[in-house]
């Protein structure tokens, strides 16, 4: 998996744009939402109509045409055509007709997605399907998603997409300063400091709508971390955008080289702003061993214009996620535009996939700087804090994780400010009451 700027370099800066940020070699193939049930999709009989072409064209004409979402990587499928299929056929059998001489099979995975990956060249003994039902079973292209590598100790399943309302927090969590804490820990104030009062960054809408991709992981488990990441934006009211063909603008990489990856954007960051980040300022945004999980965030200014702009207009800043310079001014008021996230998997060992990809929904949806703290109100941003080692690690987005982004993006029109941190404190307060 690679992901370089060495050409984007010797481009002139009009042309640099923020396009340029989401260049990879390999990139899921994530299609339109499902509107059914996937198991009622696969069974219904519908009319197809794909003619033979590129397997990577195909298998989007079958996505659009059967309304399932399909994920597969592009090194297993770019160099692969398919015969097409013309007739009526419940969509189970048209992807198996698109895949037949290619090596490749289906599972689904979660509700609404299914994922493309090599069949073992043996026989298939019948296993048990990504939802414990054994659906996996009844086509011999159909398989159990695999561990992830050197990422999960756990058994290999994936977890569900759906959202659920974990338990409330307790009095004890709750008393003191504990709200207001959280709020600033989940609300950066390290490197842009926006003050206690300030307006927070988030994802206004419109064309600053959130588009996720992952990439690195086996097809199921990709599939997996963008339909999360989706679910749970919904979930909490922040903007998703509808087009299942959209333009990723949050990109998450799991790599076994995370300082290769980032030295190369850190390249461009150096030509793109200039002077910015010249001398002790390149360390702020510089490639850091210690941290499982890094990236930036690129956050835009200039108010409601930017719902009917495209990004790479707009004027940006470049926000690590672990910076090591504190400097204070500007931030109040601006939007998330892009987000770059590196997930080292050989430091990311023993973690679920369920677990990592909150933690990643978390650092999507909201600025949060230098995210290792522990707080006596619990958070998935505690999954890889040593200060909370001596308590149970979170397994999911906590219930204050929910009620923080639910009034993060509460009232959330694209226009004018944000809530304030005390207005937010206070639609927490009044969220854990009503429960």
């Amino acid at each position: 998996m690679e992901c370089s700027f060495e050409r984007a370099l010797m481009a002139p800066r009009s042309q640099l744009r923020v396009r340029l940020l989401l260049i990879a070699v390999l990139a899921a193939t994530i299609a339109c939402h499902a509107t059914a049930l996937a198991d009622e999709i696969l069974e219904r009989s519908m009319s197809f109509h794909i003619a033979p072409s590129p397997l990577s064209s195909a298998l989007i004409e079958f996505s659009t045409q059967s309304g399932l979402q399909v994920a597969a990587a592009d090194a297993e499928v770019s160099h692969l055509n398919s015969n097409g299929v013309t007739g009526t056929f419940p969509p189970r059998v048209a992807l198996a007709l698109l895949l037949h001489g290619t090596g490749l099979g289906f599972s689904r995975v979660g509700a609404t997605t299914v994922a493309i990956r090599p069949v073992p060249s043996l026989p298939m003994v019948a296993t048990t399907g990504p939802d414990g039902s054994g659906a996996a079973a009844r086509t011999p292209q159909a398989q159990s998603p695999q561990p992830l590598p050197d990422v999960a100790a756990s058994p290999p399943e994936i977890p569900d997409v759906t959202v659920t309302a974990p338990r409330p927090p307790t009095d004890e969590e709750l008393a003191g300063d504990s709200l207001s804490q959280f709020v600033a820990h989940h609300a950066t104030v390290l490197y842009f400091n926006t003050g206690v009062t300030g307006s927070l960054a988030n994802w206004r809408g419109g064309k600053q709508s959130i588009c996720p991709v992952a990439i690195g992981l086996t097809p199921e488990q990709t599939a997996f971390v963008t339909a999360r990441i989706r679910a749970l934006a919904e979930y909490v009211g922040a903007p998703v955008q509808s087009n299942p063909q959209c333009k990723d603008n949050v990109r998450i990489l799991f790599t076994d080289n995370p300082e290769k990856e980032m030295n190369n954007v850190v390249k461009w960051a150096m030509v793109y702003f200039r002077n910015r980040y010249l001398g002790g300022g390149k360390d702020l945004i510089a490639f850091r061993s210690e941290h499982p999980i890094q990236g930036w965030y690129m956050t835009t200014n200039g108010g409601s214009v930017v719902l009917n702009t495209d990004v790479e207009f707009l004027s940006l800043n470049v926000l690590p996620v672990w910076p090591e310079i504190t400097r204070r001014g500007g931030a109040s008021g601006s939007g998330i535009g892009v987000v770059l996230l590196v997930v080292d998997t050989t430091k990311v060992f023993g973690y679920s996939i369920g677990a990592i990809a909150d933690y990643l929904a978390m650092l999507t949806l909201t600025v949060a700087q230098s995210p290792d703290h522990c707080d006596p109100l619990p958070s998935i941003l505690d999954l890889m804090s040593s200060s909370c080692a001596q308590r149970r690690s979170p397994k999911a987005m906590t219930a204050g994780d929910l009620a923080f982004l639910k009034a993060l993006y509460y009232k959330n029109t694209g226009l004018g400010r944000s809530l304030t941190r005390s207005q937010i404190q206070d639609n927490m307060v009044r969220q854990f009451r009503s429960h």
